[in-house]
């Protein structure tokens, strides 16, 4: 299990201190023994390093279909390495054509492994068995910049297929979580209510529910919006007003069930995607400075369990789309890009 909440939960008892509250904090203990326990575990080979490399390995034939430079624009998705979508492929070639050697194929493999958690990677590919026949069949990379190109070359690959946009760059573009806006998802039916546990990404789904049914009628009422918004549309708002529930108004359990949502949200990826999440999300002003929305439009069933839900800062985007499957849209970054 991620320590992500934990580590989240740590950062509420701080704020809530500075405010007079005072929250139980005997599991701090335990999670810092955990964390100086990985510490002392042999590091795997990064998630950037097995990007070089495969740089490295590529012909110029090879480079010339995937690699692009770092501010590359495409004739109708703008610049390629931000874009995101729920089903596309950023290059051609999929992964298990004959376009790459064995040797690449693993390294793709490898890349993609560094970026997810290991507790999640049997789920992952749970999804990418389910809506791809598996990994490498329906996925395709693009490489942005030089890899090998020295300390000051920014550079980027970007992972894509159907419910898929996964990036890693090495911190070259400043001030972004988990190096870009992602997407992910799951073809595994929702839609008929709240045991869709084949779903990957269901506990999610459970998690918001059960923060709603925590709010109060007043609560629920402001959080409640008609009309869902389309659920691409993850540009950040900035200081304008954001719909739905403000986070400032939450109690303290709520709060912490919402930071608890956040963990459940992050954990999938890799322990500095993790962190740098809520770095952005406390340079922005931190939960306060967000809201909450479910959408009364779009619930899966009577027993309000929710299709669309979303959490927004000035600078933050969690959108959720629970049925008839998984679609879900991120966007993070600091206060720079608010």
């Amino acid at each position: 299990m991620s320590e992500f909440p934990e580590l989240v939960r740590r950062e509420f008892i701080a704020a809530s201190a500075a405010a007079g509250l005072t929250i139980p904090t005997g599991s701090d203990a335990k999670a810092e023994s955990v964390a100086a326990g990985a510490s002392r575990k042999p590091a795997a080979a990064s998630a950037e390093s097995l990007v070089n490399q495969l740089y490295r390995s590529l012909s110029e034939k090879q480079r010339s279909e995937i690699c692009f430079d770092w501010n590359h624009v495409h004739p109708r998705r703008g610049r390629l390495r931000t874009f995101v979508a729920e089903n596309w492929n950023i290059t051609k070639p999929k992964i298990n054509d004959d376009f790459y050697s064995d040797q690449q194929r693993e390294l793709i493999t490898g890349i993609f492994e560094s970026i997810i958690h290991p507790d999640w990677h049997q789920r992952y590919y749970q999804q990418l068995e389910d809506d791809a026949g598996g990994f490498g069949h329906e996925q395709s990379i693009g490489i942005f910049g030089k890899p090998n190109g020295g300390e000051n070359e920014n550079f980027e690959l970007v992972l894509t297929g159907r419910h898929m946009t996964l990036r890693c760059n090495g911190n070259s573009a400043d001030g972004v979580a988990l190096d870009g806006p992602i997407f992910y998802g799951h073809s595994s039916d929702t839609s008929k209510g709240p045991n869709a546990t084949a779903n990957v990404f269901w506990n999610q789904a459970v998690a918001a529910t059960k923060l709603y049914q925590m709010l109060s009628r007043r609560q629920k009422r402001d959080a409640l919006i008609s009309m869902t918004p389309l659920e691409q549309e993850i540009q950040f708002r900035g200081q304008q007003s954001i719909p739905g529930l403000p986070v400032s108004d939450l109690s303290v359990d709520q709060k912490e069930h919402l930071h608890a949502v956040l963990g459940t949200l992050v954990e999938m990826y890799r322990p500095n995607y993790q962190t740098e999440a809520l770095t952005c999300l406390r340079e922005q002003g931190a939960l306060d400075a967000c809201s909450l929305s479910f959408f009364s439009d779009n619930m899966i069933s009577n027993d309000q369990c929710w299709n669309h839900w979303r959490f927004e800062g000035p600078s933050f985007v969690w959108h959720y789309r629970a049925a008839p499957h998984v679609h879900s849209w991120v966007n993070i970054a600091d206060n720079r890009r608010s």
